[in-house]
């Protein structure tokens, strides 16, 4: 008991820090350096890189590799009327669970590898896709995640043997129109004109309705630098959403031909990019029923919950579809985490991070068995 009682404040320490010292993606210095810090006091070999944030450590013996990845990154938004990093995703707890995991399996006996990935910007969905070029999956069999889940998920009490995140992508938009006096309306072409026939356009976007999407403008930002000139020019931004990855691909391919349209309809210049593309969850079954086996063995059947469905996204979903043939899933924790994920002002009950720590210590050593 007394050693329990000592880990569970190790986790508890861990988190205060990474918790009062966020950073944003790409810019996690310090948390990489604390991380390097703590697994040189568990003597535990890892490995940094030159050009990211980021590093990846590794303990037992045998020729498979099973790995867990950890995000680390905080994002950048108000709190309470400051602007700073923020660890509202609730990395922090993420960093804290795997390295309590770390902790606990390093002085045992592993049939298998395995390899802790302490990865960067996962806000900006570039991180995964930085780890994959520095070979962190390379030779992995089975790749787990841990994440908090909001309270509309699952309670304090539950954990789910996978996530099945959505899609997500982003598209930026110009409008490149022409400015004109208020009273002469029709010597210019109105961007704001063009914005409303945007908002019908997905508005009007209809998929199978047994299928999980959503559309809609998040940015406008369209000024003449006067209330009587009819402003020309104007930029907009979209988040598109769908839980799977084929549907997502056809609502971008509607909303270009709806744009293309109204490129034609007001003889006005559209351009636009598509950014931060995070695909759905490829949730391998068989690394689901090891989750599931030891959220049972390690909590018991009373905290078993089915598998969640949201519309969120995560960028470590880019490792199984970059690599298909890797079993992957990431477990949900119950933390009655309110008011919601990415809340400026998010709180959850940290006795998660105990549960979560105990369930994914028993998901990698079942995983990593002889």
């Amino acid at each position: 008991m007394v050693e329990v009682t000592a880990l569970e404040e190790i986790i508890y320490d861990w988190f205060e820090y990474f918790h009062s010292h966020p950073e944003v993606s790409w810019k996690e210095f310090n948390t990489t350096k604390k991380i390097a810090s703590i697994l040189d006091d568990m003597q535990v070999q890892y490995k940094t890189f030159d050009d990211v944030t980021g590093l990846v450590a590794e303990i037992g013996q045998g020729e498979e590799i099973i790995a867990v990845r950890a995000d680390i990154d905080a994002l950048w938004q108000e709190v309470d009327g400051v602007m700073q990093a923020n660890h509202s995703c609730g990395h922090d707890a993420n960093i804290s669970m795997v390295l309590g995991a770390l902790y606990t399996l390093k002085n045992m006996k592993l049939g298998k590898r395995i390899r802790f990935i302490f990865q960067p910007a996962e806000e900006l969905g570039g991180g995964a896709l930085a780890m994959i070029k520095h070979n962190v999956i390379k030779d992995v069999s089975y790749l787990f995640g841990i994440h908090l889940r909001p309270i509309e998920e699952l309670p304090l009490g539950k954990i789910a043997p996978a996530i099945h995140h959505g899609a997500a992508v982003f598209l930026n938009g110009v409008i490149s129109g022409e400015d004109a006096h208020g009273a002469r309306p029709h010597q210019g072409r109105n961007a704001i004109d063009i914005i409303v026939a945007v908002q019908q356009m997905v508005k009007n976007i209809y998929i199978d309705p047994f299928e999980v999407y959503s559309v809609k403008l998040t940015k406008i930002v369209a000024d003449g630098g006067s209330v009587n000139i009819i402003p020309g020019n104007a930029t907009f931004s979209l988040d598109v959403r769908a839980q799977k990855n084929e549907i997502l691909n056809i609502i971008q391919e509607r909303i270009e031909q709806g744009l293309k349209q109204i490129e034609a309809m007001f003889g006005t210049s559209i351009g636009w990019d598509w950014i931060d593309k995070t695909p759905g969850a490829e949730v391998s079954e068989e690394a689901a029923r090891i989750a599931e086996l030891s959220i049972i063995e390690s909590m018991g059947m009373e905290y078993l919950a089915p598998p969640v469905e949201t519309p969120g996204s995560d960028d470590f979903h880019f490792y199984t579809i970059k690599s298909p043939d890797l079993k992957a899933v990431m477990i949900g924790v119950g933390a009655n985490l309110t008011p919601g994920l990415h809340h400026p002002n998010m709180v959850f009950n940290r006795q998660a991070l105990i549960d979560g720590t105990k369930v994914l210590t028993t998901t990698l050593k079942n995983a990593a068995k002889g």
